[in-house]
C-alpha cells in the first residue's frame, strides 16, 4: 500500500510538471530537424566565432593582470575548441542527411575588456542551454535528440564553471532549466549578427526578433523598463524561470514590480497579456535579469 501511495505521487508529480512545461514559451509549430539543427548550428557558429575573437584578443596575461587564476585561459580554450567541435559535428550530421548546413555569420561582440569577455561568455553559456532545452521538443529523431542532449549537457556546464569558479557566482538557477522559444533566443543572438550569407534563411525555422527589452534590478524592487512598442492597451511584464508558470507583472508608467522569489537567470518579456505568453502577446524582449543567490538562496 505505501508503494502503491508513493507511485500515485510520483505520477501526480510528473503530471505537475507536463503541466508547467507548457506554460512556458514554447510553441509547438511546423519545423523540421534538419531546421532545428540548423537553429543550433546557428548558435553554436556564434558562440565558436565568440571564444575565437576573444581569445585571440586577449592573451594570458591579460587574463592574469584582470585578476583571474592562471588556469582561467586554458579552460576557456577548451571551451572554445568544444564549440568548434559542436560546429563540426552539426555541420557534418546535415551532409551526412542530405541537407544544408548555416554557415557562420558576420559577428560584433561587445568585449573591449577581458572581464566584459568573461561575463559574456557566462550569459552565452546559460543562454546555449535554455535554448537546447526548448529546441529539444521540436525533434522528431531520436539520434538527433540524444545528441542535442549531449550537447546541451556540455553548455550546461560550461555555464556553471564560468558564473561560479570564475565570476564566483552561483552554478546553477532553480532546479529546472529554462526552455526558451525559438524566437527568443534568437531575439537574444540578433544582437551580436551584423549579417548572415543569404542562403541560411532557406535552411532555418521562420524566426523573427522581438523588440529590444532593458531592464535591471532586484527581486521586490520597482524596476524602470526601456523599449520600444505602439500598444494602445495594458501592458505586462512576464518573468520566465525554470518551468515555473510566468509571472505576470503589470506595467505602470513604464516602470513594474519585480516578484521577490526570483533567482538566478531569469527572463523577462513584455506582453500585452497577463496571463498567455507567445509570439502573438510578447511585445518585447526577453531581458535577462541575473539575480545573485548566496548558498543561503538569499539575494547577493
Amino acid at each position: 500500500m505505501k508503494f502503491t501511495t508513493q507511485l500515485a505521487s510520483a505520477f501526480a508529480a510528473v503530471a505537475s510538471l507536463a503541466q508547467l512545461a507548457n506554460a512556458v514559451p514554447v510553441l509547438k509549430r511546423d519545423v523540421t530537424d534538419p531546421q532545428v539543427l540548423n537553429y543550433a548550428l546557428t548558435l553554436e557558429h556564434l558562440e565558436a566565432a565568440f571564444y575565437t575573437e576573444g581569445l585571440a584578443k586577449f592573451t594570458a596575461a591579460d587574463f592574469a593582470h584582470a585578476g583571474y587564476p592562471d588556469w582561467t585561459y586554458g579552460r576557456l580554450e577548451q571551451i572554445r575548441d568544444h564549440e568548434v567541435t559542436h560546429v563540426k559535428f552539426l555541420t557534418t550530421a546535415l551532409q551526412t542527411a542530405g541537407s544544408q548546413a548555416v554557415e557562420p555569420c558576420t559577428y560584433k561582440f561587445p568585449i573591449p575588456d577581458v572581464k566584459s569577455f568573461v561575463s559574456l561568455a557566462g550569459t552565452l553559456e546559460s543562454v546555449g542551454s535554455t535554448a537546447y532545452t526548448g529546441g529539444a521538443s521540436f525533434v522528431s529523431d531520436k539520434n538527433y535528440l540524444t545528441a542535442a542532449a549531449s550537447i546541451l549537457a556540455v553548455e550546461a556546464r560550461h555555464a556553471s564553471w564560468i558564473n561560479s569558479a570564475v565570476l564566483h557566482g552561483a552554478a546553477w538557477d532553480t532546479a529546472f532549466q529554462t526552455p526558451l522559444s525559438l524566437n527568443a533566443v534568437y531575439s537574444l543572438a540578433v544582437p551580436f549578427i551584423t549579417s548572415c550569407p543569404q542562403g541560411n534563411a532557406a535552411a532555418l525555422p521562420s524566426l523573427t526578433a522581438y523588440p529590444a527589452l532593458a531592464i535591471q534590478g532586484k527581486p521586490g524592487s520597482t524596476a524602470t523598463l526601456n523599449f520600444s512598442v505602439q500598444n494602445d492597451g495594458p501592458l505586462f511584464v512576464a518573468f520566465v524561470s525554470g518551468l515555473g508558470t510566468p509571472v505576470f507583472q503589470p506595467i505602470h508608467n513604464n516602470q513594474v514590480a519585480i516578484p521577490s522569489d526570483l533567482r538566478g537567470y531569469v527572463f523577462a518579456f513584455v506582453t500585452s497579456s497577463d496571463g498567455v505568453l507567445d509570439d502573438a502577446t510578447t511585445m518585447a524582449g526577453p531581458a535577462i535579469l541575473n539575480i545573485a543567490f548566496d548558498s543561503r538562496g538569499n539575494v547577493a
